[in-house]
């Protein structure tokens, strides 16, 4: 099973919307978050999706297609969940051929990490999982958090961060990527039983800022 996040950069280079697109497919996730996007980015063979609200709603400036979160399945959706602000998180429990799974796709403090509102955005966040804990969890996006080197973090963040992961039995399988803030972070008791390949792609940042992250789980 491959679990994918990518920050699209609000579809900003628009001109690079089918090399987008044909770097999703390539991927071939069963299981794609992308945050920071647009509902114009619509890679084929994804049955099942479900999406943050349209943020025109409440930022005039931004586009009409333009969303903060969308979550792909190739496994059905089995339920979904209310999050605390759903135009910044949303998310939904997945049938997958290793159990149910529930994705939990965010941006973390979407005016950044030194922002006044990053840490009530990740306690709340916080508290989203907790009402959840006591399911498979798969909390995944962009975290404005980097875990192993000084490239994009706060102290209080990063522990905050790790505290909670820890409390909640979840472990952070994409904290050793350098110079990366987004991130994928799954339940202890789910990820036992397999063998993880992470990668990373767009590693050139030419059609967003920020670098995929794909996490690969296999026997």
């Amino acid at each position: 099973m491959k679990i994918a996040t990518w920050n699209v950069e609000r579809l900003k280079k628009k001109k690079y919307l089918p090399e987008i697109i044909s770097e999703i497919e390539k991927i071939n996730a069963d299981i794609l978050v992308l945050t920071e996007t647009d509902s114009q980015i619509l890679p084929e063979n994804y049955p099942y999706k479900i999406e943050t609200k349209p943020l025109i709603l409440v930022n005039s400036l931004a586009k009409t297609t333009e969303n903060r979160v969308s979550i792909f399945s190739k496994f059905p959706i089995v339920e979904t969940f209310e999050t605390y602000d759903n135009f910044t998180s949303c998310s939904a429990e997945i049938e997958t051929p290793f159990g149910k799974l529930v994705i939990y796709g965010t941006i973390v403090g979407v005016l950044g990490n030194r922002n006044e509102q990053f840490i009530p955005d990740l306690k709340s966040q916080m508290n989203d999982l907790q009402e959840l804990s006591d399911k498979n969890i798969c909390f995944v996006g962009d975290f404005n958090c980097s875990f192993s080197d000084n490239y994009y973090f706060t102290n209080e963040g990063r522990n905050l961060f790790n505290e909670n992961f820890k409390i909640l039995k979840l472990k952070n399988i994409t904290a050793k990527i350098p110079e990366n803030i987004d991130h994928i972070v799954m339940s202890e008791n789910f990820i036992e039983r397999f063998k993880i390949k992470i990668s990373e792609f767009n590693l050139d940042k030419k059609l967003s800022d920020h670098k995929g992250i794909i996490a690969e789980l296999k026997y």
